[in-house]
């Protein structure tokens, strides 16, 4: 109850919160074209589908289906954090995979007790918080959250 006030509630609207005060863009320029990112996508889809079919056989409850699921938003939240050049789809790449990871556990575990519940409602927040400083710090250094900048900075080394 806790984890989802949080994620659909709180987390969505300090992130709107700090996309207005960085007056960011909206853009979706990625370091690979759309194209094969969507054939990479797909792949990673059957592929986590895949390496999921024999552990779900084990499996004798309607849970079966959601480990593939729940790999394949792991992989595709990482295919987003890897192909994004800006910061913010990085954050929300990241924000995504740990959603996969948190639907994986819960349904392997048929829920989740309130303790960890409180413990990943927590670290989810404090990670934004933290990522949120460090979007202000980029954008003060640089002028700008394009990690193309960061690129130069470790080159010029």
């Amino acid at each position: 109850g806790l984890t989802l006030t949080l994620k659909v509630g709180l987390l969505p609207w300090l992130m709107l919160r700090m996309i207005r005060k960085l007056d960011v863009r909206w853009d979706v320029e990625g370091l690979i074209n759309i194209p094969t990112t969507m054939l990479i996508g797909i792949v990673l889809v059957v592929f986590s589908f895949n390496l999921a079919f024999p552990i779900a056989q084990l499996a004798n409850t309607v849970t079966r289906a959601t480990l593939g699921i729940a790999m394949a938003s792991v992989m595709l939240s990482f295919l987003m954090m890897i192909t994004r050049r800006k910061a913010i789809p990085q954050v929300i790449g990241f924000l995504s995979m740990e959603n996969g990871l948190l639907f994986a556990a819960t349904s392997a575990t048929y829920g989740m007790p309130m303790v960890v519940e409180l413990g990943i409602a927590l670290d989810v927040l404090v990670g934004v918080l933290i990522l949120g400083v460090f979007f202000f710090q980029i954008r003060e250094q640089f002028d700008s959250l394009d990690l193309k900048h960061l690129e130069k900075l470790k080159e010029g080394e």
